[in-house]
């Protein structure tokens, strides 16, 4: 039965894109950022099809008798809602195309149409043309004895229908991944044209022996959702080298969609769409280029002090003083717990906690979830050298973090040449916690510092997603996380925590049970309050539990960036509820789980989010916040965030999103720039190299060590 207060999942995801290309229509964000958030939008949307429409599609041919448990939507209703939304949101990305090049154009950065060039421009196009792009470029016709070509996944090709006194035919000219897609006209003015739109303008000189009849640029679009576990593969075979045979196999799938940029013949179509075996509702035409990742990097075309002008502000994260190298951080965290809050503030003292433990005799291991990490990753890096120093350390390295596969694979086998024991985690379970655990021996005793965090331990990303790094001394938290670790090793998924929630075994019946409990209040008349913080929601069973809790009075405030499957203020059932969204300059990732209120207050902070891929189907870790301080500032992190009158947007019962918006009496609060500030204020950041500034600060360093030790 289908219940008016939950949505579908690809449709509320859909929805949330479309709050990304706001901010590409939002005037409140400086020109080079919105450009960037229009790029985001595209690419958001390419995986979208990548994967949930790959999944759509595959249940048609593999599980016809499919239907969406939470809305009763069968995979073919699904996708044609699907098609008609992407067909709406891509004609309102023209149009932010079209004004964005406008505003870019007064900043002196102009995209042209080759068509308007004057005479000698297009002279000196055309021998750019042949001097340089021409001898990179394989064209080809499609005949009986030219076979249609397989297209690669998200690859721009100039298409064209020729004729001469024999035959019609169609042509290809495959753009080149390797050659630089912006091309300047005109340097000092800021004029520049597209590769693949001068590649289509001379495309007549490359098939000078047919008469050209139309012409366009194309990119097809294939499913990605690889099957990445194992149930009957040859044992003997070492899991890295099955996951690069999978991941091999990635762009050879079927075609999902084709991108037209301009409009072409319905005979051009079908002899494209015969070939692909692609339906017309799978075509979408529109004017602004294909791919727009070129964005991203257009600052660089701009004069320094324009770019400047055109981003936002400067800003560096915060480097909390214990990453001095004077001092210890496994000491500091024996004495407090500590947070850190990114991009606000550095990921260093984290980092230089793992090389610290590397270098440490007392120290015996280091044992870490690997998710997603940078290339260039600091962190592997500690790592190795804590092998090479004698320290036993174990990875367990998660190779199906999808489209970061291959990293994880090099960087699994870099590991493992160095001495680290790799592990995998287990058949049908992504690993996707985020947890680190250091042994060391004090005093004769056993003792463990342990992370816990809700993004990944990737120095890139830290710097651009809002994530909570915890680090703590607590024994119990420790002997859970030893325990978590040895259950990896031994592949079981069921074991038993006392103070993490671990999914699949405990994580969701975590949840259920404070829900339960936060209805028990409202049952006696006291307070209940749900605060949950996550990136998605999706998960049924919570839905229900909510809805529950809601309609007995209990207060339940969502704030859910992405897919929220649940619709709020609905009569009845989900009066109580309050859904916001956030979608600002940095990714909000951080995963908050708070029931109850003061003292009984039960926090904690988690990997997972509210889906049940998450809940029932990865291994995540939520850990609790018994700090008082570490308490108070992730509830005024929340509080900040239900004041934001500028990025946020509430869910109302229609299931669309309302811009919040301030009136004129009242502040403007945008939470994540009201984060920076705080981060700003810290009273323990050096702002300046001045000498008698450094020393002022370096007499409160010591102020602050001497009061954390107890130093007289």
């Amino acid at each position: 039965m289908k219940l008016d207060y939950i949505e579908n999942r690809e449709i509320s995801w859909l929805k949330f894109n479309e709050r990304v290309l706001e901010e590409a229509v939002s005037e409140d964000n400086p020109l080079l950022e919105r450009l960037k958030f229009l790029a985001i939008f595209t690419s958001n949307l390419d995986e979208f099809f990548m994967v949930r429409v790959g999944t759509m599609n595959d249940y048609i041919k593999y599980v016809p008798d499919y239907v969406d448990g939470k809305t009763g939507m069968n995979a073919r209703e699904q996708l044609e809602k699907i098609y008609e939304i992407s067909n709406r949101l891509y004609q309102k990305r023209d149009k932010v195309f079209e004004k964005l090049m406008t505003l870019l154009e007064k900043e002196n950065l102009k995209k042209e149409k080759i068509k308007d060039l004057s005479k000698k421009e297009l002279s000196y196009l055309e021998k750019y043309f042949f001097n340089n792009i021409f001898p990179m470029l394989s064209p080809l016709i499609i005949d009986a004895w030219h076979p249609f070509p397989f297209i690669p996944n998200k690859q721009l090709n100039v298409i064209v229908y020729l004729s001469n006194k024999k035959k019609e035919v169609l042509g290809m000219v495959p753009v080149p991944n390797n050659m630089e897609r912006v091309i300047l006209i005109d340097k000092e003015l800021g004029r520049y044209v597209l590769l693949e739109e001068v590649i289509l303008h001379f495309v007549k000189n490359i098939f000078s022996m047919y008469e050209l009849k139309e012409s366009s640029i194309m990119s097809v679009t294939r499913n990605m959702d690889i099957e990445t576990d194992v149930e009957n593969y040859d044992e003997n075979l070492d899991y890295r080298q099955y996951m690069k045979q999978i991941v091999k196999t990635r762009n050879k799938l079927e075609p999902l969609r084709m991108e037209i940029q301009s409009r072409i013949s319905e005979k051009f179509l079908d002899s494209l769409l015969q070939r692909l075996n692609l339906s017309e509702e799978q075509v979408f035409t529109f004017n602004c280029p294909i791919n727009l990742s070129y964005l991203f990097n257009i600052s660089s075309f701009l004069p320094p002090n324009v770019t400047t002008k055109l981003s936002y502000s400067a800003f560096s994260p915060v480097v909390h003083p214990i990453a001095d190298k004077k001092h210890s951080v496994i000491d500091f965290i024996e004495k407090k717990d500590l947070l850190l809050f990114y991009p606000f503030e550095s990921m260093k003292p984290f980092l230089n906690l793992i090389k610290e433990a590397s270098e440490r005799e007392d120290v015996q291991s280091i044992k870490i979830t690997l998710y997603r990490i940078s290339k260039d990753s600091k962190l592997a890096e500690y790592l190795i050298n804590a092998v090479e120093n004698g320290k036993d350390v174990t990875v367990l390295m998660e190779l199906r973090a999808r489209f970061d596969e291959t990293n994880n694979i090099e960087w699994a086998q870099k590991l493992e040449e160095a001495g680290c024991h790799i592990i995998y985690g287990t058949d049908g379970f992504k690993v996707h916690s985020k947890i680190c655990m250091i042994t060391y021996r004090k005093d004769g005793e056993i003792k463990h510092i342990t992370q816990v965090g809700t993004g990944n331990y990737n120095e890139k990303t830290s710097k651009m997603y809002t994530d909570y790094s915890f680090m703590t001394s607590d024994i119990e938290i420790g002997r859970d996380a030893d325990i978590f670790f040895k259950n990896m090793a031994l592949g079981n998924l069921m074991g038993v925590y006392k103070k993490l929630w671990v999914a699949p075994s405990s994580f969701k019946q975590n949840i259920l049970k404070n829900i339960d409990n936060e209805i028990e209040k409202a049952k006696r008349g006291e307070e209940g309050k749900i605060v949950i913080k996550c990136n998605s929601f999706t998960d049924k069973d919570l839905i229900l539990a909510l809805a529950e809790a809601s309609d007995l009075g209990v207060k339940i405030t969502l704030i859910v960036r992405g897919i929220c499957c649940l619709v709020p203020q609905t009569e009845g059932k989900t009066r109580n509820i309050k859904v916001v969204s956030v979608v600002g300059r940095f990714l909000e990732h951080s995963r908050i789980y708070s029931f109850g209120v003061g003292e009984e207050q039960v926090l904690y902070i988690a990997s997972g989010d509210m889906m049940t891929r998450n809940t029932e189907h990865r291994v995540e870790v939520a850990c609790p916040i018994f700090d008082k301080d570490i308490k108070e500032r992730i509830n005024s992190h929340i509080e900040t965030i239900l004041e934001d009158n500028q990025k946020a947007r509430v869910l109302e019962a229609n299931g669309e999103y309302k811009i919040v918006s301030s009136s004129k009496s009242e502040r403007k609060i945008n939470s994540q720039e009201e984060f920076i500030r705080e981060a700003e204020k810290n009273i323990y950041q050096i702002i300046t190299e001045e000498p008698k500034v450094v020393e002022e600060k370096k007499a409160v360093k010591e102020g602050f060590f001497k009061r954390l030790f107890h130093i007289s």
